[in-house]
């Protein structure tokens, strides 16, 4: 276990370039099963749950080679299906959730997939049904062994098919995607998860063979081919990293450049924060956010408090209201976070209060913050990350604080953060990584 000490209220400034896109990462690298041919896919990001990820897959038996330090090729030519039943398979999958997006290109290809209940974040429920909903639609069978915590997924023969989704899941849409790319006839899903994510998985399954039409909408159209080939990938920027940094500059009145940001794929991300009052400038493919003494909330136009809440892709993904919620704390007005998806993803507000935040937690869902404007700072505090997105959230108030501050378990802050300490040293903050005793 490793913690960060933070000295606060240092002023960055500078140029920092994003890291590619953890939840994109999570898919296109599970879909490299769904091919026996070379695979090369660019800007994959340095973390923790990305690097075990790509362990998981050579213990199953793909062939991997670093050809620079983010990017990678795969060969999925000898796949041990019979490594899914080993103690060391559940050990290693049951940590890493997003590893439950092996199981659509395994069916797809070999006609059986297993799995045991994934971990992750402990930030409330995270259902399942969804994907086994799609594949049961695509004629596969679905078992789960409850004494075990154990699912398994077999067919001898899928058929497209029709399926209205009852939720957008981004992993299940991805899962059930891969799952019908080599499934014979037509597959419709509609009300399919279209974040750049998914998008981005689309056009790497369409450079590797596969025929998807409506990519980008909720509305997918899967036709079957028989095999798939190798392609060469290139992950999007993280747009959560990239929120994040926008949120840190804000926070501690700092001067940023964001490069490579591609703000074309960001969607609302930047019109929500301007409705915190933070300015920034796109330029070109950069991101220019201004040192701001203060910031105001806007209200709506009626008045009535401003709400910044989480929906599907158009609209304002989860992963963000952590961030949204901390920069709210220094904001001229007051703000209501709604975290729709999640029922335990707020919970972390406390230790904000404990640093002088002013939070009502109205509900596990719904925080209201009323912001000190910049005229009382926060104090450094001793605090634990709970989970990755609350954990680069304290990081952000720990900079923004007086005096020193310790974030202990940051193992969470690394498994979706590339060297986030180093990167934020070089453009003007005070973070030491400590070996805790």
């Amino acid at each position: 276990m490793s913690s960060f000490e933070i000295i606060g209220q240092q002023r960055m400034s500078g140029e920092i370039v994003p890291q590619g896109a953890k939840n994109e990462a999570l898919q296109v690298i599970c879909a490299v099963l769904l091919t026996p041919e070379t695979v090369t896919i660019e800007n994959i990001p340095d973390i923790l749950d990305v690097n075990n990820l790509i362990g998981l897959l050579e213990k199953l038996g793909v062939e991997t080679s670093r050809q620079a330090p983010n990017i990678c090729t795969f060969k999925a030519s000898n796949v041990n299906i019979d490594y899914l039943q080993s103690a060391d398979f559940r050990k290693r999958a049951s940590s890493l959730r997003g590893s439950i997006m092996i199981m659509g290109p395994l069916l797809a290809r070999f006609g059986k997939a297993y799995f045991p209940k994934p971990g992750g974040d402990k930030i409330g429920r995270r259902r399942l049904d969804t994907h086994f909903f799609g594949f049961d639609k695509l004629g596969a069978k679905f078992e789960f062994d409850r004494n075990e915590t154990f699912y398994t997924v077999h067919a001898d023969a899928m058929k497209g098919a029709y399926m209205l989704l009852d939720e957008a899941s981004v992993t299940g849409t991805a899962n059930i995607i891969m799952a019908a790319v080599m499934t014979p006839c037509t597959t419709t899903i509609y009300n399919a998860a279209c974040e750049p994510y998914v998008q981005q998985l689309c056009r790497m399954l369409v450079k590797m063979g596969a025929r998807i039409e409506g990519i980008g909408s909720n509305l997918l159209t899967i036709t079957g081919v028989s095999s798939m080939n190798g392609c060469n990938h290139v992950i999007l920027p993280d747009m959560i990293e990239i929120g994040s940094f926008i949120g840190m500059a804000a926070m501690t009145q700092s001067e940023l450049v964001i490069k490579n940001a591609m703000p074309e794929h960001l969607g609302i991300i930047p019109l929500s924060f301007s409705r915190m009052g933070i300015q920034m400038e796109t330029r070109g493919n950069d991101i220019f956010v201004p040192a701001q003494e203060c910031y105001e909330i806007e209200t709506f136009i009626d008045g009535s408090i401003m709400t910044i809440a989480d929906a599907p892709w158009p609209g304002l993904t989860p992963d963000l209201l952590s961030v949204f919620l901390v920069v709210a704390v220094q904001a001229k007005g007051s703000v209501l976070i709604h975290q729709k998806m999640f029922e335990s993803r707020l919970f972390f507000v406390d230790k904000l209060i404990d640093m002088g935040a002013r939070i009502i937690l109205c509900d596990p869902h719904r925080a209201t913050v009323i912001g000190l404007n910049q005229e009382i700072p926060l104090r450094g505090s001793v605090m634990t990350s709970p989970d990755i997105r609350a954990g680069v959230a304290l990081l952000i108030a720990a900079l923004s604080a007086t005096g020193r501050s310790i974030i202990r378990n940051i193992e969470q802050i690394d498994r979706g953060y590339q060297q986030i300490d180093e990167r934020l040293n070089r453009i003007g903050a005070c973070i030491r990584r400590m070996d805790d005793v």
